[in-house]
């Protein structure tokens, strides 16, 4: 059960490692690490350290959360998330947004790796999530003592903030960058659809499918957190010509995207 008791443990042991009043908190998906590279003065805090806090077990996340200095704000970085294909359930996969939430981030940034449902996107572009439809059987605001910490009726006709948005926007226009706007679709995974599953999405709206990112903004959105989030499109879902999915390639292809997605990043912290 979530708990006072249990957030201010996980925010005190983070306090006395340094991490003082970040202005922004950063979700980095699959694949997408090289941000790090970016912040200057890091402190480090790796999950199996922090009390409370879930362990990361895929493989290609790394598991900490660190601290520093990012286009001239102070931001923590989640490196390494959680997932319903883990094992893990609504609570822990969102607890890392109301730790953050709790050291005082004011704005919350999402990225993830998916796959394009809508053929006119492309392996590598980037798309802003401008709306979702959460296929994952679950709320993570779906607790008997949700009300001790926020409405339990949320409001979910705007999740994403548009002012983020629409300097996201700017940003791409201003570097070239192809940034796509669109619907995600949340699944639980870890088996990628089927042929019948891409059809199905594209009939319910769907412009990009992954497994992760929906609860985390449906946290921010009962936080009252101002959120945005990108994807960056690792496959095509093609259910007439589709291939079989290959995981170092989404790797490959979500690592040269990334430098894009970086740029957009430092770009909308130094707005803030």
């Amino acid at each position: 059960m979530l708990s006072r008791k249990l957030l201010n443990n996980s925010i005190e042991y983070l306090k006395q490692q340094g991490f003082e009043n970040p202005d922004v908190g950063i979700v980095l998906g699959t694949g997408l690490g090289q941000l790090v590279n970016q912040i200057e003065d890091q402190k480090v805090a790796h999950y199996n350290n922090i009390p409370s806090f879930p362990l990361a077990t895929v493989e290609f996340h790394t598991g900490k959360l660190i601290y520093g200095d990012l286009g001239g704000k102070k931001v923590v970085v989640m490196q390494g998330r959680f997932h319903l294909y883990e094992g893990y359930d609504f609570m822990d996969i969102t607890y890392p947004i109301r730790v953050m939430h709790g050291l005082g981030i004011k704005n919350l940034l999402i990225s993830n790796a998916a796959g394009a449902v809508n053929l006119d996107m492309k392996k590598g572009d980037l798309m802003q999530l401008d709306d979702h439809i959460n296929l994952q059987g679950g709320s993570p605001l779906a607790l008997k003592n949700i009300a001790e910490f926020g409405d339990r009726f949320t409001d979910m006709s705007a999740p994403y903030d548009q002012d983020m948005n629409e300097t996201l926007k700017s940003l791409a226009q201003k570097h070239d960058i192809t940034l796509h706007k669109g619907v995600y679709a949340s699944v639980v995974g870890p088996q990628l659809e089927t042929r019948a599953e891409y059809r199905m999405l594209k009939i319910l709206g769907a412009d990009a499918v992954g497994m992760s990112t929906v609860p985390e903004v449906i946290v921010a959105n009962h936080l009252k957190l101002p959120v945005c989030a990108v994807s960056v499109l690792t496959d095509e879902c093609d259910p007439e010509n589709l291939q079989p999915i290959s995981v170092p390639e989404i790797i490959e292809i979500a690592g040269k995207a990334e430098p894009k997605l970086v740029q957009l990043f430092k770009g909308l912290i130094e707005s803030l």
